[in-house]
């Protein structure tokens, strides 16, 4: 993805540099009006794009609803500006607590333009991280529907608060497209048959000789009471994000959180740009210096983020690899967008075990990093935390503490000239556990994580031919036990697994064109088994898969002409029922878009709070 000003459009050399090497990455502008293409958007309407995933929630049954517009703004020359902003306040007439609260942030643009990276913020602490459709001549159009309940102890926050939307775009007489956007926030009350659903007290169940049995609270699976936000600032023209530009650049903030703070999860937002928007396709060092080539994407294809609190390392994940829609092949991204590309997945680390150190009032550091980073990423997180509404204080520690190593095998062998292959294994286990003794009860926390990534970069062909292969899993088991009795009170077991197949060919053409032929695989897959004794047993699947495959004529990086077909089948189930969606698309229509649903009726109020997706989106990892 292109996020700084556009490097001019200059014909590659082939001799010297094949189209699936050049200096900038795999990244190609949408054709232009009468290049040729085959997509049929010509001298039509504004196309609407798609992003076949779960719809929001459906709010319940009785519960009042208001709609907020917030904020509509034009980002024409916006690049190295600060962010728009808007005054935000909770509606009057919805006041929390609130059952659903969705994000609409609605995108009309027509023109030629890049894609281009955007986020919303609430008071510094971010609600949406996303990527712009490429235009065409006649306009297209979209709206992202988020569930951004999560949030709700930010939304709740009294007048004052300020919304800020960053979105840095280049306007001139090559690059026309303006993106116009426009936010809005819809709530939805409580209905008073839930009522009761969110109670903060834990409950107990008689046991034989009269003992009861200690239960986690309601509260503990809600939306969490504080956010505080672990970003840049105040927001100057760099946005709230940090700026991470290598694997020596972490960035972190210091933090000071309540001390009855008895619960603590870290969401972090995560996306790779420049010679990083590819990472999982970069050669290592060692082929760039061999074939004397002098691109930045470098550093082979393995990135790992790295969260620590006060140098104590708490949590990873590998980033799932988005792919933008200026990506690859453009068209196959007319009309469906790629997976995540327009709502990027965010990524929960449970920090209650590390509550032992945190909760002493004194100021703590969050520190953010990215394990062979090469510039940029953009980087920032949202510390989730709950709070003991029956005493100032909670007593923690850390008891357990293992530093996890990282053990990384790379095998790379180079053929003169141009050709090599690049194999990297890497593993990485982790396990902490720590106590939280507060009006709720003794609870001890036990996080145990398991990481492994296979990795495969093949250049053939003298280099014009490249085939690349990622898998990804990561296994994660979250339990929490009664300090006293060792019984398991509640337990999160999440299954992640995201493989990615990609081969590229590249022929020669006529008048310094070439034409590039992608197949595409591609999909997301998390499982999870989540528990807790009298409130909820149940398991949640998503499955998101997408195949694409076609050919584009190329210019330098303006595509002339091209043929593209993609499909992609969502699949998403949980206790309450189960949603499914296919469609195929080819040459920018879609061919047959199916939805199937079914869903139970149950009268259980908790169990409607956990339906949906968990967390809003998020992984946890």
């Amino acid at each position: 993805m292109q996020r700084r000003a556009p490097r001019l459009r200059v014909l590659l050399h082939l001799l010297i540099l094949v189209p699936a090497l050049s200096e900038v990455p795999d990244h190609y502008a949408s054709p232009r009006v009468g290049s040729g293409t085959r997509t049929g958007l010509s001298n039509s309407p504004a196309q609407e794009y798609l992003d076949p995933t779960y719809p929001v929630p459906r709010s319940p049954p009785g519960a009042s609803t208001c709609v907020l517009p917030v904020l509509s703004y034009s980002f024409a020359n916006t690049y190295g500006t600060p962010p728009a902003k808007a005054a935000y306040a909770p509606p009057a007439e919805c006041p929390a607590p609130w059952s659903l609260v969705v994000l609409s942030f609605s995108v009309a643009i027509a023109g030629d333009q890049y894609d281009r990276v955007a986020a919303v913020w609430l008071d510094g602490a971010e609600l949406l991280r996303t990527t712009t459709a490429e235009p065409t001549t006649d306009g297209v159009r979209w709206t992202i529907h988020k569930d951004v309940t999560r949030y709700s102890a930010l939304l709740r926050s009294p007048r004052g608060g300020e919304l800020s939307v960053m979105l840095e775009n280049l306007v001139n007489d090559v690059y026309t497209g303006v993106y116009n956007v426009s936010v809005s926030l819809e709530f939805h009350g409580v209905p008073a048959y839930l009522g009761d659903a969110g109670s903060s007290s834990a409950a107990g169940s008689a046991e034989p000789g009269g003992q009861a049995t200690l239960k986690l609270p309601a509260s503990y699976f809600q939306p969490a009471d504080l956010i505080l936000p672990i970003s840049e600032g105040m927001g100057s023209s760099n946005g709230f994000w940090f700026r991470i530009q290598n694997s020596s650049d972490p960035r972190s903030k210091l933090v000071r959180i309540p001390s009855n703070t008895y619960r603590a999860v870290l969401e972090v937002f995560v996306s790779p740009h420049s010679n990083d928007e590819f990472w999982y396709s970069n050669p290592p060092d060692l082929y760039i210096r061999e074939n004397n080539l002098t691109t930045g994407r470098g550093n082979a294809a393995y990135r790992e983020v790295v969260v620590s609190v006060d140098r104590h390392f708490a949590g990873s994940f590998v980033p799932f690899p988005v792919i933008y829609t200026g990506g690859i092949n453009p068209l196959f991204w007319q009309p469906v967008a790629a997976l995540g590309a327009f709502d990027l997945p965010t990524y929960d680390v449970e920090l209650t075990p590390f509550l032992g150190i945190l909760v002493d009032g004194k100021p703590h550091e969050i520190v953010l990093s990215v394990v062979d980073g090469i510039a940029e990423w953009l980087v920032d997180a949202n510390l989730h935390l709950w709070l003991d509404p029956a005493s100032t204080n909670v007593s923690a520690a850390l008891s357990r503490y293992r530093t996890p190593r990282l053990s990384i095998k790379r095998r790379y062998s180079t053929r003169r000239p141009l050709d090599g292959k690049f194999k990297i294994r890497a593993k990485r286990k982790s396990q902490f556990s720590g106590w939280v003794k507060s009006s709720f009860g003794n609870f001890t926390t036990n996080v145990e994580t398991e990481l492994e990534v296979t990795s495969l970069v093949d250049f053939t062909s003298q280099g014009r031919n490249k085939t690349v292969r990622l898998q990804v899993e990561q296994d994660t088991e979250v339990v929490v036990r009664s300090s006293e009795t060792r019984k398991a009170v509640g337990k999160v077991e999440t299954e992640a697994k995201y493989p990615l197949w990609l081969e590229m060919v590249t022929e020669d053409g006529e008048n310094d064109t070439y034409v590039m032929r992608a197949n595409l695989t591609h999909s997301l897959s998390v499982e999870t088994d989540a528990e807790a004794e009298g409130l909820f047993d149940g398991e949640t699947r998503v499955v998101d898969e997408q195949a694409a495959a076609g050919w584009m004529l190329v210019r330098g990086h303006d595509v002339l002409d091209g043929s593209a077909a993609t499909t992609q089948a969502y699949r998403y189930s949980n206790e309450a029922g189960r949603y499914e969606r296919a469609i195929d698309t080819l040459d920018g229509a879609v061919l047959s878009d199916n939805v199937t649903e079914s869903y139970r009726a149950s009268g259980d109020g908790l169990a409607w709070l956990a339906a949906g997706p968990a967390g809003g989106g998020a992984m946890e990892l």
